[in-house]
């Protein structure tokens, strides 16, 4: 009689084995699932990352080929302002420089509204190829080399990114005495480095 028993008890044992290894199988397809799951969902939320900087960055700089049109009219009254007489007794070019004057303060007040920095580098200052472009070198006994010597044109910058570098005359190497440790325009590439950037 345990002979007639045995064939069922084997089915049996192959059929527990058999739902254990469905078992195993389930929760490996379980776990990958979940691996799967949190996968995607980093996925879209790095996407959606992306995409709220992408949107930032193009209402930021929206504005950069209007503020580039417009930098030609504030070049055009910083000229104005400097060609005005020096000593006039006549009251309409008095009136017409002070409304000079008060339009190029109000242009440049909208620029720094709207994210627009001047750039406009004093004498001396040293020459930062990220934000100046060196047009042409001088000689200069007050100034090291590598300083600035003159800006022949403001620059712009647009929330940290240059929209317009400053247009400078830089002191050629040798100029004046360089700060012990501290090296010139002339150190960083000679005059080769004073050469018109081409960035603008």
């Amino acid at each position: 009689m345990t002979d007639d028993h045995t064939p069922a008890e084997e089915e049996m044992a192959l059929t527990a084995d058999a739902v254990l290894e469905s078992l195993e199988a389930l929760r490996a397809e379980n776990a990958a699932m979940k691996e799967q799951m949190l996968r995607i969902a980093a996925e879209a939320e790095n996407t959606k990352r992306r995409t709220e900087r992408e949107a930032n960055d193009a209402r930021a700089f929206a504005i950069q080929k209007f503020a580039r049109d417009l930098l030609g009219v504030a070049d055009n009254l910083a000229r104005a302002m400097a060609a005005q007489p020096a000593d006039s007794d006549d009251t309409a070019v008095k009136n017409f420089v002070v409304g000079v004057e008060m339009t190029e303060k109000e242009l440049q007040a909208a620029f720094e509204r709207n994210g627009l920095k001047k750039l406009d580098p004093s004498r001396g200052e040293k020459f930062d190829p990220n934000l100046h472009q060196a047009v042409m070198e001088q000689p200069a006994e007050d100034v090291a080399g590598g300083g600035v010597l003159q800006t022949l044109q403001a620059g712009y910058e647009l929330f940290g990114r240059i929209i317009r570098p400053a247009m400078v005359v830089v002191a050629a190497k040798g100029s004046g005495q360089a700060p012990s440790g501290e090296g010139g325009y002339g150190e960083q590439g000679g005059a080769g480095g004073a050469s018109v950037d081409t960035r603008a």
